[in-house]
C-alpha cells in the first residue's frame, strides 16, 4: 500500500517543539484521517511535523505524492490553520478595522483577485478544474464576495474564502484545522458533501484537525488521537467512536460555581431597564446593505441568542453595541438607558461590557504572558499599556482558574494552542464582571470538555442579578440552557 506520508520515531531538532514521545505517523493512499485531542494536547505540533515546518533530527518525513508530479512538499500539502479562518493578520490590522472601511489601503487585495491568482497557480486550466471552481463559487456564494476587500470579510466569509483558495490549488494532501467552525448549518452540510465527493473522485487525501469530535464526517476512515503530547496509534473511525467517554452534563465544580454566584456586586453598576435599544438602525457600505431598519431591544437580565447566515450582519450588529463601528454614532441606539452620542465616551460604554469575538482573536498578535492578556480586559485594550496592581492580577488568575487555565499564567499567548487562546480571551471578557456579556462564537476551537465548561460558566454567571448576555453561534447545541430570547438576521441581497 502506498505510504503518502511516513514518519518513524520523529523528534524535532528544536526542543520547544518536541512532542512528549517520538512520533510515528503513517498515512496510506485512500485513507482520510481525523487528528483529534484535547486543547493543548499537541495536535498542531503534530501537523507542523507532518508538513515539515519543524525539521526532524534523524530522518525527515518520507513522502510519496504520486500520481502528482509537483516537485515541492508545499505544492502537494496545503494546510489551513485555525488562524487562517480569521484571515491573514499583520501588524497593520486592528480590532475595529473591518468596520472602518475608509482606513483600508486601496492596494489591499480583493477576494476575486486572490482566488483567480490561486486558480492560475494551480497550472491546470482544464474543464474539470473550471468545473470545480464553479462548484466552489456556487457552494460558498463567492460571486457575492469577489469585489470585497479581504480584510472586510466576516469570519465565516473568510473561512469560505480560505477553503475555496486552498481547494483551487488542487493539492495531493489537504489538511484543515476545524474546517466547519464559523460556517452556518447549511454551508457545513454542503461542505461535508463536497469534501466527501472530492475524497472519492480525485487523488486528494484529506486530514482534518478537529476539536469538536462529535462532528467527524462520515468520509473519514481513520482517527489519530493526541494525548498530552503523545501520538496514539491510528484506529478506524468506528473503533474511535465506540470507545469515546460521555462528557458529564456539568463539569464546573460546585466550589467554582458557588464562588461565581457569590461575587460581590459593584457599586458603579448600571440598573438600566433597557440595556440595548435600537430603532430603525441601518448600516451600508457603498452599495451593500448590511443591516436594514432594524429594531431590537434587550432588557436587563435577558439572555439572547443571535443567529443568521454567514455575512448576515451579526458581528456588525455587535460592533455597534461595543462602539467599535464608526457608524454607531449616526444610529438611534440607547445603551443602559443612555442615548448614544449624549456625552458618554467609548470607554464609558466599554467599562460595562465584556466581549469576545473572532475579530478580537484575529487582532491579538501580542505575545504577552497569558495573565497580562486577561488583565487587558480590565483596561479595555488590545495589549496592556497600564500595569495592573497585585489585587487586579489576583482577579485575573482567579478567572483563568475558572476556565481551567491553572499553571498557564506566564505562558506567552502565541505559544498557547488556539483553544487555550480562546479560553484566555474568554477569561478576559469576564474579568471585570461586566453587566453585559457579548459572546461572538465563543466556543470556536474548543474540545467537548471545554465547551461544556464554558457553557457552565456562562449559565452560572447569568444566574446573578442584572447580568445580560448576547451570544452568537452556528451550533444550536452550543447555546446555554438559560437562553430567554432569540433573534435571526436575514442576509440582505
Amino acid at each position: 500500500m502506498q505510504k503518502i506520508i511516513d514518519i518513524q520515531q520523529g523528534v524535532t531538532r528544536m526542543e520547544e517543539w518536541r512532542m512528549a514521545q517520538p512520533v510515528d505517523f503513517q498515512s496510506l493512499d485512500g485513507e482520510h484521517i481525523a487528528i483529534v485531542g484535547r486543547n493543548g494536547s499537541g495536535k498542531s505540533m503534530l501537523v507542523d511535523i507532518i508538513t515539515g515546518r519543524h525539521p526532524l533530527r534523524l530522518q525527515p518525513p518520507k513522502y510519496d505524492f504520486s500520481p502528482s508530479t509537483k516537485p515541492l512538499v508545499s505544492d502537494n500539502i496545503r494546510y489551513i490553520t485555525f488562524r487562517d479562518s480569521y484571515g491573514t493578520s499583520d501588524g497593520a490590522y486592528y480590532l475595529q478595522q473591518r468596520w472602518n472601511q475608509h482606513d483600508i489601503d486601496p492596494e489591499t487585495p480583493r477576494v476575486g483577485d486572490l482566488l483567480e491568482e490561486a486558480y492560475q497557480m494551480a497550472g491546470e486550466d482544464t474543464p474539470e478544474h473550471r468545473g470545480l471552481q464553479q462548484h466552489l463559487y456556487e457552494l460558498f456564494h463567492i460571486q457575492q464576495l469577489t469585489d470585497k476587500y479581504i480584510i472586510s470579510l466576516s469570519s465565516g466569509e473568510l473561512r469560505k474564502f480560505q477553503l475555496t483558495k486552498t481547494l483551487l490549488a488542487d493539492p495531493r494532501v489537504l489538511i484543515m484545522d476545524n474546517p466547519f467552525i464559523g460556517l452556518d448549518a447549511t454551508t457545513r452540510d454542503q461542505l461535508k458533501v463536497l469534501l466527501s465527493t472530492l475524497a472519492h473522485e480525485r487523488a486528494l487525501q484529506i486530514i482534518l484537525v478537529l476539536s469538536k469530535t462529535d462532528d467527524i464526517p462520515d468520509f473519514i476512515t481513520h482517527v489519530v488521537e493526541v494525548k498530552q503530547g503523545v501520538v496514539q496509534p491510528k484506529c478506524t473511525l468506528e473503533e474511535y467512536n465506540n470507545r469515546q467517554p460521555t462528557i458529564p452534563s456539568h463539569v464546573l465544580s460546585e466550589e467554582k460555581r458557588e464562588a461565581i454566584i457569590q461575587l460581590p456586586n459593584k457599586a458603579n453598576d448600571y440598573t438600566a431597564h433597557q440595556v440595548i435599544a435600537m430603532h430603525q438602525v441601518g448600516i451600508r457600505y457603498g452599495e451593500r446593505t448590511i443591516l436594514k431598519e432594524l429594531d431590537w431591544t434587550v432588557c436587563d437580565g435577558e439572555r439572547w441568542a443571535l443567529s443568521g447566515q454567514n455575512g448576515s450582519g451579526k458581528s456588525t450588529l455587535l460592533s455597534l453595541v461595543c462602539a467599535d463601528n464608526p457608524q454607531s454614532y449616526a444610529c438611534d441606539i440607547t445603551l443602559f438607558d443612555r442615548q448614544r452620542g449624549s456625552g458618554e465616551s467609548i470607554w464609558d460604554i466599554k467599562r460595562h461590557i465584556g466581549y469576545v469575538s473572532p475579530e478580537m482573536h484575529r487582532a491579538y498578535q501580542k505575545d504577552l504572558p497569558a495573565v497580562r492578556i486577561v488583565a487587558s480586559g480590565l483596561k479595555d485594550s488590545v495589549g496592556l499599556y497600564v500595569k495592573p496592581n497585585p489585587e487586579e492580577y489576583e482577579i485575573c488568575r482567579w478567572w483563568m482558574d475558572i476556565f481551567g487555565l491553572e499553571g498557564l499564567y506566564d505562558r506567552p499567548f502565541l505559544k498557547l494552542s488556539s483553544g487555550e487562546q480562546r479560553l484566555v480571551l474568554l477569561a478576559r471578557a469576564f474579568v471585570k464582571d461586566p453587566q453585559l456579556i457579548i459572546l461572538d462564537e465563543p466556543l470556536h476551537g474548543l474540545d467537548l470538555y471545554n465547551r461544556r465548561l464554558v457553557k457552565d460558566v456562562i449559565e452560572t454567571f447569568c444566574q446573578r442579578p442584572h447580568k445580560t448576555m448576547v451570544m452568537v453561534t452556528h451550533y444550536e447545541e452550543e447555546l446555554p440552557n438559560n437562553i430567554t430570547n432569540k433573534i435571526y438576521l436575514i442576509k440582505q441581497q
